[in-house]
């Protein structure tokens, strides 16, 4: 009798372990929405590899295209279709620059504040949690004027934000040798990429990355990247051919980067 009490012991012992394995794997995968600020160097797939750099099970999946806006995301259902699946603890939103700012003329500021709302509310009745990352303007009072249009959507939404901006700022000033544009001046290079990534990461994790040097294997997109609305994994093949497949950075850059941003959340 008590060799089969062991047993059973052992055998739920077993089952719940793995459990708890299945859903940690579960709890940090995230799912990125957003345009080509999100996919010009893939956001997505350098969180990913922070997340495994620093032992933590996870991946990243992403509803990305090239000008596309939240409102187009509540439109066609496509995040609330991929949220139905239950793989996600994270929703990672990214407006199209500018939008929040009144840009594209008084009502788009308004429907990506409601748009925000609603994917927020999509989130939560699925137990994601959901932020806001923002976007990046290279002048100074547009970089203020955009920082607090979307703290005020995100907290409107009652969801975290994830400020970008005015951390770029700061980096720049005392960085300007790092790459911050990608060749048309206007979408993200390769660091500024980083950056996003490394700050989605702190938001979610609670927890400051290692600065060692990190090589992320998956398609480092450009601004013509061939992606369409359609989920899909951050390191899946990339839709063009010439795409390239790998970036390294440099242990260096990290400790810059995690420098400053570290700085500024700390209130500093």
């Amino acid at each position: 009798m008590r060799t089969l009490i062991v047993l059973a012991s052992l055998f739920l012992f077993g089952c719940t372990a793995s459990q708890v394995l299945e859903n940690q794997g579960q709890a940090k995968r995230v799912l990125f929405v957003g345009n080509s600020l999100t996919y010009v160097g893939n956001v997505p797939a350098i969180f990913s590899a922070l997340q495994q750099e620093n032992g933590q099970l996870g991946g990243a999946d992403m509803i990305v295209r090239g000008g596309a806006t939240l409102t187009q995301r509540v439109t066609d259902g496509s995040v609330e279709r991929a949220l139905e699946a239950g793989h996600y603890s994270a929703l990672v939103l990214q407006e199209r620059g500018g939008d929040l700012a009144c840009s594209f003329g008084p009502e788009s500021c308004v429907q990506s504040r409601e748009s925000i709302k609603q994917l927020a509310a999509a989130g939560r009745q699925k137990g994601v949690k959901v932020v806001l990352l923002g976007t990046y303007q290279p002048h100074p009072a547009a970089s203020r004027r955009i920082v607090e249009a979307e703290s005020q959507a995100a907290a409107e939404a009652g969801i975290p934000y994830i400020e970008v901006s005015e951390t770029f700022q700061t980096l720049r000033r005392s960085h300007p040798d790092l790459s911050w544009f990608s060749p048309d001046d206007v979408h993200p290079g390769a660091d500024l990429a980083l950056l996003n990534a490394l700050l989605v990461y702190q938001e979610l994790s609670g927890l400051t990355p290692s600065p060692q040097a990190l090589t992320v294997r998956a398609p480092i997109y450009r601004s013509r990247s061939g992606l369409t609305e359609e989920l899909r994994s951050s390191d899946a093949p990339p839709p063009l051919s010439d795409t390239p497949l790998e970036i390294h950075y440099p242990s260096e850059t990290l400790k810059i980067l995690l420098g400053v941003s570290a700085v500024r959340s700390s209130g500093e």
